[in-house]
């Protein structure tokens, strides 16, 4: 009986030891991961920080790339018939500001022409708000409408300081704005000129294996850019269709250059689609009363919220091999951090960080043995100066990775 009791006690005791010694490795392996955890996250935050203390250079750098994926099929066209890099980088980039002043030229022109018949719709627009003011149901009389305006009046007196600083703020971001336009056109000239000469460069300086995997890594973001500034065009052409032809239909005057404000508001998230719809809006309120102006309301509401939560995401996601729901948190979280450029330029950082990932990834699995899938062709600025694949050894894998994989079978043969 004893010695049954014993047996007993000393398996619930090694029943409890391994059970302590499965809590202490899960207890252990825990702490490490999250001490990993803990210092990527202060990895991020810190190149959240520098990005923020570098914006003044970051924001014209993402600007000059985005510019030149616009500009850089021509200027291939161009370098292809023998035109010196320059020539054609300056050539395309003097035809794009053309093309870009000649369509706001386009616009200023329309709205100039018909600024008569919109003065002359917003005087009676005025006037039949206060009539509706006045009327049923609100019975306002005219008293309490000068009582109103007086109000307004002294509120905007009382905040004059305020405005005036405001003013001044605004001025100085315009002059910010154009100074970082500027920047990003002269990097854009020098991108299209110099790029091809770029993954070269970036090979002799970190090495032929480092540089072949830099290398692969930058045409992947490349080919990612090129698909983002396209489905935004896309996009914001859709946009321009739909809109244009409600106000067509509506019969809004300055169809056309509402149109084409909203395919150029298109390319800056949230502001952009909201000034050019509320443009169409007061136009059709001012011209065509105050019904026409809700139908166009409806119109643009209609067609931002279609674009906004379907098309754009559906598409971002195709074209950067990104989720939609990413696409959606990545904007929300660029304009909370960086405001309406943190926005536009979110969706292209993520899709290349994931990108650096997706690649990360195949590396492991060629060092695990099993095949990486094809990269493809880029198309674009880094394919001329591209390696070969013989450079970079069986199935474009670098050297490193040839050896480990093929367990040193070229060493082996020699013996």
């Amino acid at each position: 009986m004893g010695s049954e009791w014993e047996r007993h006690v000393a398996m619930v005791n090694v029943r409890l030891g391994d059970r302590g010694s499965a809590i202490g490795r899960a207890v252990s392996h825990t702490s490490r991961w999250s001490l990993r955890l803990i210092l990527i996250a202060l990895g991020a935050a810190l190149i959240f920080w520098l990005g923020a203390q570098l914006w003044v250079i970051v924001l014209p750098v993402l600007l000059g790339l985005l510019i030149t994926t616009v500009l850089w099929p021509p200027a291939a066209f161009l370098r292809r018939h023998r035109w010196p890099p320059a020539l054609a980088a300056a050539a395309v980039l003097l035809t794009g500001l053309i093309v870009l002043g000649g369509v706001i030229t386009l616009v200023t022109v329309s709205i100039a022409g018909s600024f008569n018949e919109i003065a002359a719709g917003a005087s009676s627009g005025l006037e039949r708000i206060r009539e509706w003011l006045v009327g049923p149901p609100l019975n306002l009389g005219q008293s309490q409408l000068d009582d109103a305006l007086s109000s307004v009046t002294r509120q905007l007196q009382q905040s004059v300081s305020s405005i005036a600083s405001g003013v001044l703020t605004g001025v100085g971001a315009v002059t910010s704005g154009v100074v970082t336009g500027v920047l990003a056109l002269v990097l854009a000239f020098l991108f299209i000129k110099d790029g091809p000469h770029f993954l070269p460069w970036l090979r002799g300086i970190v090495g032929p294996t480092a540089g072949s995997h830099l290398s692969e890594v930058a045409v992947r973001i490349w080919r990612t850019l090129v698909g983002f500034i396209h489905t935004q065009a896309i996009v914001a052409m859709i946009d321009a269709v739909f809109i244009g032809v409600g106000l067509v239909i509506v019969g809004v005057p300055l169809a056309l250059p509402l149109a084409v404000i909203t395919f150029l508001g298109g390319f800056v998230p949230i502001v952009g689609a909201f000034v050019a719809g509320a443009l169409a809006v007061l136009v059709a309120l001012v011209s065509n009363g105050f019904t026409a102006a809700l139908i166009v309301l409806a119109i643009v509401v209609a067609v931002q919220q279609l674009e906004g939560n379907v098309l754009q995401p559906i598409l971002q996601s195709r074209s950067v091999q990104l989720h939609a729901a990413v696409v959606l948190l990545a904007v929300a979280a660029g304009g909370t951090l960086y405001g309406i450029a943190g926005a536009f330029l979110s969706v292209p950082i993520v899709a290349a960080a994931a990108v650096v990932l997706r690649y990360l990834s195949e590396q492991l699995d060629g060092r695990a043995g099993q095949p990486a899938p094809a990269s493809g062709s880029s198309g674009g600025l880094l394919d001329e100066d591209r390696p070969a694949p013989g450079e970079m050894g069986v199935s474009e894998q670098p050297a490193d990775v040839q050896e480990e994989r093929t367990g040193g079978a070229g060493s082996g043969a020699g013996t």
